[in-house]
């Protein structure tokens, strides 16, 4: 439900970025006072352009400020005797209220230096909740692998290793056209060196991080390592690579810039492009689909439930083993001995992930 808060709020931010619903946030108190520059271009620019931003940071402040609220409520909740854990689970009602309330103190929150100060949390958080994507998009391929290893052992059939090998083949593939592919539209012969390095680098990088997965020694340690891990984290190593040239500032070098390249005396009459870039759309899937893994998934993987503070198999899991020995029945969320995850780390998960969401919708820019 607090996951579902959090895909209520991106759906709001979706809808007030839409530039029909832009063009009548005008009507809100405030919002158009102290323009600053956008993008290097000077403020003469009409405010109605990025009505739409300012609204979305509005929106990320009141999600993040709410899921801080319950990560501070919920610190060192140790099980459900605690009374706030009556707080975590249920009072669903008064929760939304509270969040509804956060969403409308938040438009009335002066424009001033806001949106140049949440601008750098946004950056800072965003930045960390990408790491936590990419370590659950690691255990993730680490539990496919494990499992289809698992049944090939079991089944005796070599179909399983086969199917391990095309999926890892099509991952590799899709990186290989995807790198070519940047080197084409976000290069040029002369120029362009930024963009040069930093596809370079990751390619360097994806390249060693393959040979390393397959090692003797990691081999040893890590038995289900393997490709397969690898080709993930290259492919979404290349989705962060092209979302970051898709946000450089020069239109030569980026043919995605979503500014109209045009006279300063034409800007004046043509609003900028504020609508999403093809980066901004994936990101959103990945950010999705990560979040719902998040809310209902305690990993295989001892490493990964240090990190993310999890029980390995929930708290409950093994009362309700002991109870199904002595033939009674007790409910599988009892956390009266212990709670099957940290509440205030979620949460502080769901404050990341409030400021990612801001970040991608309004495609990193100021």
């Amino acid at each position: 439900l607090f996951t579902f808060f959090l895909f209520l709020g991106t759906i709001v931010s979706i809808i007030m970025i839409i530039p029909g619903v832009e063009k009548e946030l005008h009507k809100l108190p405030g919002f158009c006072e102290g323009s600053e520059p956008v993008l290097g271009v000077q403020t003469h620019v009409n405010c109605g352009s990025f009505l739409g931003h300012k609204a979305v940071y509005r929106m990320g402040f009141a999600m993040a400020a709410f899921f801080f609220l319950f990560a501070i409520i919920m610190l060192c909740v140790r099980s459900s005797k605690d009374p706030r854990a009556a707080v975590q689970n249920g009072f669903w009602f008064f929760k939304f209220l509270v969040l509804v309330g956060i969403t409308v103190g938040a438009f009335y929150i002066p424009d001033g230096a806001f949106a140049s100060v949440w601008f750098y949390f946004g950056v800072v958080g965003s930045f960390l909740f990408i790491l936590i994507q990419l370590v659950l998009l690691i255990d993730f391929a680490h539990s496919w692998s494990q499992r289809w290893l698992h049944n090939a052992d079991e089944s005796n059939a070599k179909g399983w290793y086969a199917a391990l090998c095309i999926v890892t083949f099509i991952f590799y593939a899709a990186s290989i056209a995807a790198i070519v592919l940047l080197y084409i539209y976000y290069t040029k012969p002369e120029g362009c060196t930024e963009g040069k390095v930093l596809i370079s680098i990751n390619l360097i990088l994806c390249l060693i991080v393959s040979a390393v997965s397959i090692l003797p020694k990691i081999q040893e340690a890590q038995p289900h390592s393997g490709l397969l891990q690898a080709s993930l984290v290259t492919l979404y190593t290349v989705y962060v690579t092209w979302a970051s040239l898709a946000n450089v500032p020069i239109q030569s070098c980026n043919p995605t810039l979503l500014v109209r390249n045009s006279t300063s005396s034409a800007m004046a009459t043509q609003p900028l492009t504020t609508w999403w870039d093809a980066p901004s759309i994936v990101g959103l899937v990945i950010f999705i689909l990560c979040t719902l893994f998040i809310s209902v998934r305690s990993s295989d993987h001892p490493q990964v439930n240090k990190l993310m503070l999890t029980e390995e198999s929930g708290a409950g899991a093994g009362s309700e083993a002991a109870a199904a020995e002595s033939g009674l029945h007790r409910a599988y969320d009892n956390e009266q001995d212990g709670v099957s995850y940290n509440y205030t780390f979620f949460h502080l998960c769901l404050v990341l992930a409030a400021l990612y969401i801001m970040m991608t919708l309004t495609n990193w820019y100021r």
